[in-house]
């Protein structure tokens, strides 16, 4: 019986993502700037758009932070 996705650990769940990327063919250049830019928006909400917090957070220069966010094209406050 599976489990449901909830139940599953953070390795597990992106076995399940990753599995149905494969199957549908992407590109791992895509999934990648998709995966990048999902996890910018999700760390921009958590720490309101407080740029110096979600470069910390990321493990990265706010200028680093800034330069991707305008190469992913990313419209949410960041």
């Amino acid at each position: 019986m599976e489990r449901k996705f909830s139940e599953l650990n953070i390795h597990q769940k992106l076995e399940a993502v990753t599995k149905e990327m494969v199957e549908r063919e992407l590109r791992l250049k895509d999934v990648l700037r998709e995966f990048e830019k999902i996890f910018f928006e999700q760390t921009a909400k958590k720490y309101e758009g407080n740029k110096t917090k979600m470069a910390e957070a990321l493990g990265i220069h706010r200028n680093t932070l800034q330069n991707r966010a305008k190469a992913l094209k990313i419209k949410k406050k960041i």
